[in-house]
């Protein structure tokens, strides 16, 4: 599983091995340039997912419920779900959380809407952990993930996110569940794993987690061919002949120009550029 934002990136994962596309609320922090994810909202999260869904033919698309958007509970995370399949098109949703959202995890596959849960670090809760932090990294706290992922799949969630938790946590946790899980920094034993797109293919100059391994470093040249461009453009050889077009009339063209309007290279602002026109 990777994320993807918008068509040409998610287009470009369908075209892979990729399985499943995550339009993640990472969004806010990759491509809206916010700190956290808290602030990315129901409509923008719709808007990005739609675009995905339209570039993804076989991948499976899940768009991440946001902040906000069912932590008011059963019949606020139905409506919202029920947003991200109609007007996202996507096949399911994400949401975080354990046992507190049991309930509302089973009652949103009541209604018809595919759920994967993700539990361990949940970045919506960064206020209550006091940051991007491990978890499970004691005993009681490591219990406590796996009652969490038993939770969830009894509750009728089809996969798992085991996000930031101890290697082998992730490992007692995968074998003994009936449903897949899918880890970010939760180490090897998982059944799936997940990166963000930005991160996996370096598409910033920012340090990445621990748990990233970049599978491309482009953001050294992507800057390289943006500074290229400008200085081609500033030194006039971009653009050159074989990506300009031709006009078979062009003297025609330029005599009539001429007859009605006069020759403009009289002008000393112009004074070369009719002749480099004809080129």
């Amino acid at each position: 599983m990777l994320t993807a934002y918008d068509f040409p990136s998610a287009y470009l994962l369908d075209q892979s091995a990729t399985d499943i596309v995550l339009v993640g609320d990472s969004l806010a922090m990759t491509v809206l340039g916010q700190e956290n994810t808290l602030s990315v909202t129901m409509d923008e999260m719709i808007y990005h997912t739609k675009a995905v869904s339209r570039a993804c033919k076989r991948a499976l698309v899940v768009g991440d419920m946001p902040f906000g958007s069912y932590q008011g509970g059963i019949n606020q995370a139905i409506q919202s779900g029920i947003r991200f399949l109609k007007e996202g098109q996507c096949a399911a949703v994400k949401l975080e959380g354990g046992k507190q959202r049991a309930s509302v995890i089973a009652a949103m596959v009541e209604a018809e809407i595919p759920v994967m849960a993700h539990i361990g670090l949940t970045p919506q809760s960064m206020h209550r952990f006091g940051g991007f932090k491990v978890q499970g990294k004691s005993v009681d706290a490591a219990m406590a993930i796996l009652e969490d992922a038993f939770a969830v799949q009894e509750a009728g969630a089809f996969a798992v996110v085991l996000e930031s938790i101890p290697v082998s946590v992730a490992a007692e946790i995968t074998p003994r569940l009936r449903i897949p899980t899918i880890g970010i920094g939760a180490g090897v034993h998982c059944d799936g794993q997940v990166l963000v797109w930005h991160d996996f293919l370096g598409l910033h100059e920012n340090r990445v987690p621990r748990f990233v391994k970049q599978y491309a470093n482009l953001y050294p040249e992507m800057l390289n061919a943006a500074n290229q461009y400008c200085q081609e453009v500033q030194e006039g050889k971009f653009p050159d002949v074989q990506h300009g077009y031709c006009m078979p009339d062009q003297d025609l063209f330029l005599e009539r120009v001429e007859e009605k309007y006069g020759n403009y290279s009289a002008h000393p602002s112009h004074e070369g550029k009719l002749e480099e026109s004809k080129v």
